[in-house]
């Protein structure tokens, strides 16, 4: 990456110029490695979350994602989905964007876990790519209030969970982020 590109990601994407994970098939440590590098041409594969909200009557809290972020802008992601940093549970990750994006805090819930883990490879146009072993957590809103960082949340909407499991393409007009319809198909507990 030159200076230029790196410059330019910086100024557009505060966190561009972090470092994620970069793991093998089974999410073991490999090093470390530029965020902006592991997401653009052939990618990197790096360790990743997607966290599922959900309220006690079983509805999923869908975020809309900014249209400033650089991939998958506006496509609705179910809820927020980041890469931990080095030495940072996925756990302890989630909980941190959960407040970040959300406004919401560890005593609004009190069951956070990680169901399931995959991997993924898909591109976004020419803009970028994820290629991610993505863990999933869920969770369950005793408290549902919402605090959401407009710099990271451009809409949000509960939806029934079984419906949207049930009958996916009605909800193609949403946009689905890759990660979410993936993590969606899957089962977990």
């Amino acid at each position: 990456m030159s200076d230029a590109q790196a410059d330019e990601a910086t100024e557009l994407h505060k966190n561009a110029m972090q470092d994620v994970i970069a793991v093998d098939s089974d999410d073991n440590k490999e090093g470390m490695v530029n965020r902006l590098e592991a997401h653009t041409g052939d990618g990197i594969r790096h360790r990743a979350f997607t966290c599922l909200v959900f309220n006690e009557e079983g509805q999923l809290l869908l975020a809309q994602r900014a249209p400033n972020k650089r991939l998958w802008d506006t496509h609705w992601d179910g809820t927020v989905a980041s890469h931990p940093v080095e030495g940072q549970s996925q756990e302890d990750a989630t909980k941190q964007r959960l407040e970040e994006e959300l406004g919401i805090t560890p005593d609004q819930y009190s069951d956070l876990r990680v169901t399931d883990k995959f991997e993924y490879k898909r591109y976004y146009g020419n803009s970028g790519l994820e290629w991610e072993v993505c863990a999933v957590l869920k969770v369950t809103l005793e408290d549902t209030t919402l605090d959401p960082d407009e710099e990271e949340i451009a809409g949000m909407l509960w939806v029934d969970y079984e419906h949207l499991n049930d009958h996916p393409k009605w909800y193609r007009q949403l946009r689905l982020c890759p990660w979410f319809e993936i993590a969606m198909r899957r089962d977990f507990e």
